[in-house]
């Protein structure tokens, strides 16, 4: 096993990296002799753990795949072969290789380097990465251009084995084997979920199967037997059964790779031995290593959920005395979802929860724990989800489908199809709605409200509380058909949660606050700010609940008692709910000043929660001062002759 340099705790300090000092590219790193490299790598794992304690951000898979990063551009001419990374997140050291080292402290904030890979950014980032199981496609469409253009590059998709379980990335297996693409798929196995087979054989295996010598003579044999197909086709299968008793790769075969490994993925000279040969051979190959998410960091191999990404480690602060009181810790909104969907499946056994492979984001560990014959984690599987779901309606169940807003949107043929079109009983809790942060635009919940409220038979909630938010939840869950209700990352505003579970009315909103002139109807969390806003304009404030169906009676009744109305919104201005009060006064006959507020027709780059909303002229400066802007127009075009 290669030593690997295991730390306890993080670096406080920036740690001394002379070797690593002098590569700030892949060219750099290649002038090394490889007897350096393993101090490199133990330069490379210091540094990331201190970069990372500065800033925060994803932390146990960079950890696990350190030393392929440093053997995949020692080996392969990058960047004009292609590497392309799945999931994003794997990317840290890739990104302090290749040029990125002295801007890591900027990651995931405004105006700095992104979490994830970002063509953009950087030349060494040949794909956009947010969701998972796109390498395999995105390195084979590039493996196809080299093809035409007879460019000879190398495609290779670094693939980790949670994401190996969409399909996507079998349909790209199948397609790639089917066409013989020059492409090299590795595996990157962190939880041995494909095979336990590792070790001295696996290894001595893994290198004889990759070398020039076997592909030499299995070439030279193919060639030999194609006039008598029978005995190729016995030569074939015999060569695969072989393989299959020495590793797991009988699968990849039979789809047309060359399988080799598994290996150790953190034995850096057998990886630049294996990806040396690899780098020879044409056609798809597949290798396999076997890596630990967090390596080389004890708490993080411990516990690689729970250091899958860290919080900025904030430096010790002298010891003051305990407070005699402190406020409770106020709930995300991810543990309202989870709270209420155990208290709901204690009254109704048809209670079923699925979630594609967020158990820990959705808040679902406790109902897992409590219900599991009812507990569904499908991993990285959207579209199966929910038609899963969808399957589980038609037989009397009460599926609950937990997903986060950008991940809904793989599987919207579904449900449109399986889900919508025959009016199944599924409900959607909608996590990460809105802005998200740090991940920035490939995580954003930004569309939802527009793709859903264009679909018939389904009901649309978007809570501006924690207690709205469960209310909604049961509101949906006795609903007869299918029902989404969408709420954000974090916190809310800290109101009391009614323990009942008492639903709402379907499409009724309720007044907040009674002004005049201007009348402001809010869609979803960001009722705090739209208050504060209309308390200093004087405002009428509506908190709708439903985007669909819209309270109608509440929006005329709003529209003939003010000159001006507003909505609000957490989503995409195109097609969302303020699109919808605009179709509704038109239905109506009714031509009435309107002013839609909701994130622009463009994609909003990472940054703190807080910046992105003022960015995006959502919190309650922005609300008032767009507000203020209209008003002013129309008094200058005498549709009005004051403030009111």
């Amino acid at each position: 096993m290669q030593d690997t340099y295991v730390f306890k705790e993080i670096p406080s300090q920036r740690p001394n990296t002379p070797l690593l000092d002098r590569v700030d590219t892949p060219d750099q790193l290649r002038l090394l002799d490889a007897e350096q490299l393993p101090q490199l790598a133990r330069e490379l794992r210091a540094f990331l753990l201190w970069s990372v304690g500065q800033t925060g951000g994803h932390f146990g898979a960079g950890l696990g795949v350190l030393e392929l990063t440093v053997a995949l551009h020692y080996i392969f001419n990058t960047p004009e072969d292609r590497l392309v990374w799945d999931v994003g997140h794997q990317a840290y050291p890739h990104k302090i290789l290749t040029g990125r080292r002295e801007k890591m402290g900027t990651i995931r904030k405004k105006g700095g380097l992104a979490g994830f890979p970002k063509r953009a950014e950087s030349d060494y980032d040949t794909f956009g990465v947010g969701h998972s199981s796109t390498s395999l496609s995105a390195a084979l469409g590039m493996a196809i251009t080299s093809r035409m253009q007879n460019a000879h590059r190398k495609s290779i998709a670094v693939i980790g084995d949670g994401a190996m379980t969409a399909g996507m990335a079998f349909e790209a297996l199948n397609h790639a084997g089917h066409i013989r693409a020059d492409l090299l798929v590795i595996l990157n196995d962190n939880d041995m979920s494909i095979s336990h087979n590792v070790g001295g054989l696996s290894n001595y295996f893994a290198k004889l199967l990759a070398s020039r010598t076997y592909n030499q003579v299995r070439d030279s044999s193919k060639r030999a037997l194609q006039a008598t197909p029978n005995l190729m086709a016995l030569a074939k299968k015999t060569e695969e059964h072989f393989k299959g008793m020495i590793s797991p790769g009988t699968l990849f075969e039979e789809l047309g790779f060359n399988y080799i490994g598994p290996i150790d993925g953190h034995d850096l000279p057998l990886l630049l031995e294996t990806l040396n040969n690899i780098r020879a051979l044409d056609g798809p190959q597949f290798l396999h290593i076997i890596t630990k998410k967090g390596k080389g960091f004890e708490p993080a191999e411990a516990d690689p959920i729970g250091y899958h990404a860290i919080n900025k480690i904030e430096p010790a602060l002298p010891k003051r005395p305990a407070p005699v009181a402190s406020k409770p810790k106020r709930p995300k909104y991810a543990n309202v979802f989870g709270q209420w969907l155990c208290d709901t499946a204690e009254q109704d056994e048809r209670v079923v929860g699925i979630t594609p492979a967020m158990c820990e984001g959705s808040d679902l560990v406790a109902f897992a724990r409590r219900f599991p014959d009812r507990y569904y984690d499908v991993a990285i599987a959207e579209q199966h989800a929910v038609t899963l779901a969808a399957g589980l309606a038609c037989d009397g169940s009460k599926p609950v489908v937990a997903i986060y807003s950008t991940f809904l949107q793989r599987a919207y043929d579904q449900l449109i199809h399986d889900v919508a079109i025959q009016n199944l009983d599924v409900l959607f809790a909608i996590d990460r709605a809105g802005l998200v942060g740090a991940d920035g635009p490939t995580h954003a919940g930004a569309f939802d409200l527009s793709y859903l409220r264009c679909i018939p038979n389904l009901l649309v909630m978007a809570p501006s509380d924690e207690n709205e938010t469960r209310r909604l939840l049961q509101t949906g869950l006795l609903h007869p058909g299918p029902a989404a209700v969408r709420y954000p990352r974090g916190t809310g505003p800290g109101v009391n949660i009614d323990p009942d579970l008492n639903p709402l009315p379907v499409g009724v909103g309720r007044r907040m606050r009674t002004g005049s002139g201007i009348a402001i109807l809010n869609f979803g969390a960001r009722l705090g700010a739209v208050q504060e806003a209309a308390d200093a304009l004087g405002a009428t404030v509506a908190d709708m609940r439903f985007v669909k169906p819209l309270d109608i009676e509440l929006i005329l009744d709003l529209a003939a008692s003010h000159e001006l109305l507003v909505t609000v919104e957490e989503n995409a201005v195109a097609g969302g709910a303020g699109s919808a009060v605009s179709e509704c006064l038109n239905a109506q006959g009714l031509i009435q000043p309107l002013l839609n507020l909701g994130l622009p027709d463009s994609f909003i780059d990472h940054g703190t929660p807080e910046e992105l909303l003022t960015e995006c002229g959502l919190d309650a400066a922005g609300i008032q001062r767009r507000i203020t802007q209209r008003w002013e127009q129309m008094a200058s075009s005498q549709t009005l002759k004051a403030m009111p």
